[in-house]
């Protein structure tokens, strides 16, 4: 994808991976620049007729509703508020957020329901086509009014004003805008308000878990079924007959998906297997298949939001209306970002399970997988790096969303700490992944033991492939330069030739 053109067609989660991967420039079309304009003209002429106040266009701005503002003053207000609100602390959030961040925000305004300029929204994207990313803070938002605190850092350099992360080094704005050929914008009535409410910090995170996540569920797949290989589990527990009897789509998908990974390999046929297998390894239809479940729904919520207009007030031309309300509140998003955390932090529980089974010297293994136990430590510590990652996804676990802090003299009295949520279900994916990095690297380890020619053909060339990155381990070595290695191959090899992901 060479171009990605912003237009009336919804955004999907596809997209999103391209716009992530292959760095499309971004455009309007013509269709999406007449939305805006015409949303821009609508509010000039009412501004112009009008006597009453309008919230955050001739009024200040929260507890602030009720002082009015002179026309002569209107674009000052919009200017001070992108200056004051801009309170974000702590570390940078990374580049790929930021370029979602500058993607929805522009989608969002596109609509013809903000009353911005075309220039404005073009500004944004003239940002991320130059992959000058503006620096913006993962702490401060309440995600109530939106993402406050992070949407004005994103949109200072719109004014000339923070820092830039441009050919990779952060830089004051002005600098990188002369560089660039790109003058500041001088905000019009509105427009501050419009660029801060929104919840783009959220859902940019939102929309990263979920591509991270649909990734995840197939790895999890992958590595679940090479440890019931190297552990010489039974087959029975994935039989379609059993998941129908119960027939919940995500566990009815993961059984099916193991069998396919599995489908001619004759460890499934060895004799002498346990009667029963532990719970890690019996019930991963089970498990894998609730968080798909989740994964599926809170990646709905996301995508839906992705697709909203979410600032305040709304503008109607159509109807004559200007509607100040709440669709700057992120409880939607606060809500599937603290349940797919919790999801996606059972997939890295399990594994952690099965690495101990398969370091524990039963079934035939030696201990720590290794020829000498005891000369050597093999495999012990990493399934203590598992245990400790896993013991602090359960602590990044607690919901955001039950908690909430008055604000802004009381005035915003119920916020959904959204963007808490956000950021910490990010942390939980990328543990995940490290987590589920360590099951392969000790499954394959395993899986030698049994015999890699007896599996079945999909994981032999899996297997082949890992084996070009991570060696089979002898003796001790410094392991964790082949935790990095295998953390790498999760992030970049194609797990999902014959399995299933439908979202």
């Amino acid at each position: 994808m060479k171009t990605f053109t912003i237009e009336s067609s919804p955004l999907t989660y596809d997209n999103l991976g391209q716009i992530l991967t292959s760095h499309p420039k971004i455009e309007l079309s013509a269709a999406a620049i007449e939305q805006i304009d015409n949303c821009r003209k609508y509010l000039d002429r009412k501004i112009e007729h009008q006597t009453e106040p309008i919230y955050g266009i001739t009024t200040g701005f929260g507890s602030l509703c009720n002082r009015s503002i002179s026309k002569e003053d209107l674009e000052q207000l919009q200017k001070n508020l992108v200056i004051s609100h801009a309170c974000g602390i702590g570390d940078p959030v990374s580049d790929d957020i930021i370029q979602l961040m500058l993607v929805l925000k522009a989608y969002g305004l596109s609509k013809g329901k903000s009353g911005v300029q075309v220039k404005t929204v073009q500004r944004l994207i003239d940002l991320y086509n130059s992959n000058a990313l503006p620096v913006v803070r993962e702490l401060g938002s309440l995600g109530a009014s939106g993402d406050l605190a992070p949407l004005a850092h994103l949109v200072l350099p719109l004014l000339g004003l923070g820092d830039i992360k441009y050919e990779g080094k952060v830089q004051p704005s002005g600098e990188v805008l002369k560089k660039l050929g790109l003058d500041t914008v001088r905000l019009q009535s509105k427009e501050g308000l419009a660029l801060l409410n929104g919840t783009q910090f959220m859902s940019a995170h939102g929309a990263l878990v979920m591509l991270k996540a649909m990734k995840l569920l197939k790895v999890a797949d992958v590595s679940g079924a090479i440890s019931l290989e190297g552990y010489n589990g039974r087959i029975d527990p994935f039989r379609d007959e059993i998941q129908q009897v119960r027939p919940h789509a995500g566990q009815i998908e993961t059984a099916d998906n193991i069998r396919k990974i599995l489908e001619g390999s004759r460890l499934l046929e060895n004799p002498g297997k346990a009667v029963q297998d532990p719970y890690s390894f019996r019930c991963i239809p089970q498990v894998f298949g609730a968080v798909r479940d989740t994964v599926a729904h809170a990646g709905k919520v996301i995508l839906q939001e992705i697709n909203s207009v979410t600032d305040n007030p709304t503008l109607f031309p159509e109807q004559d209306l200007i509607l100040s309300g709440g669709n700057f509140h992120g409880e939607p998003l606060a809500f599937v970002l603290d349940f797919i955390a919790i999801a996606l932090a059972e997939l890295g529980n399990m594994a952690e399970r099965r690495v101990y089974r398969l370091i524990s010297g039963q079934r035939g293994l030696p201990e720590f997988l290794c020829a000498h136990p005891g000369l050597n430590s093999g495999f012990m510590i990493p399934q203590y790096a598992a245990a400790s990652v896993v013991s602090q996804n359960k602590q990044l676990c607690t919901p955001s969303s039950v908690d909430s802090i008055t604000s802004s003299n009381e005035q915003e009295d119920h916020v959904s700490m959204g963007a808490n949520a956000a950021t910490k279900a990010l942390k939980v994916v990328k543990n995940v992944e490290r987590i589920l990095a360590i099951e392969l690297l000790v499954g394959v380890q395993a899986l030698q033991f049994r015999g890699l020619n007896e599996t079945s053909p999909f994981l032999q060339r899996l297997v082949t492939d890992f084996r070009r990155t991570v060696p089979f381990i002898e003796e001790d070595v410094l392991m964790y330069e082949w935790m990095d290695n295998s953390l790498r191959f999760v992030q970049d090899y194609d797990f999902s030739l014959p399995l299933n992901n439908k979202f």
